[in-house]
């Protein structure tokens, strides 16, 4: 299926994007050697993603972008982190989009709300990891364990909910037969 050493390259610098990554596809081809090229790629959207649809466009950009920059590769991946208003409160997520020269794989990480105090500093217009070092008395926490591990003690941390979202954007690599005729459509450009 795939050749021994596999080169996957992420369209971030920040250590969680690429812990979560590496972790992921580890966890999902356990016989397989991966190594990581980091790559700084533009979104394309806003700093802060305001809406699911704005989050899985800036993922999407961000493997484009990548794939355009270094075309030598076997796998690239794309994680944006956003936020979302449901009934007047503020959640938080992550896409997460994965392509190779054959294939397309995305998913979405699990959703939480944040509080109050963080949500109203987003809506005056800052980005959610600033909004957390302040109300939380952090720094550079979007590096570190996110807006969840802050809010969970670290039970669950950032790269945690990424790594979950990689291995759900990894099945149809797993699972290349099942997903053969929807990957045959798939224009590589992606929109």
């Amino acid at each position: 299926m795939f050749k021994k050493e596999q080169t996957i390259v992420v369209a971030s610098k920040n250590p969680v994007k690429i812990e979560a990554a590496l972790l992921g596809f580890q966890k999902m081809f356990p016989e397989q050697t991966f190594q990581t090229l980091t790559i700084s790629v533009p979104s394309d959207v806003q700093d802060q993603p305001m809406s699911d649809d704005e989050t899985l466009k800036g993922a999407v950009n961000r493997v484009n972008n990548a794939f355009e920059k270094h075309t030598e590769a076997d796998f690239w991946i794309g994680i944006e982190g956003g936020v979302e208003m449901h009934d007047g409160e503020l959640t938080a997520f992550a896409w997460v989009v994965i392509r190779s020269d054959s294939g397309l794989g995305k998913a979405r990480s699990g959703t939480f709300f944040l509080p109050g105090a963080v949500a109203e500093l987003v809506a005056q217009g800052m980005e959610l990891g600033e909004a957390d070092d302040i109300v939380f008395n952090k720094s550079n926490s979007k590096q570190q364990s996110g807006a969840i591990g802050l809010l969970t003690d670290n039970v669950v941390d950032r790269m945690q909910l990424y790594q979950q979202a990689v291995v759900l954007a990894l099945v149809s690599f797993k699972n290349e037969a099942l997903y053969r005729q929807q990957l045959q459509k798939v224009n590589f450009k992606i929109v």
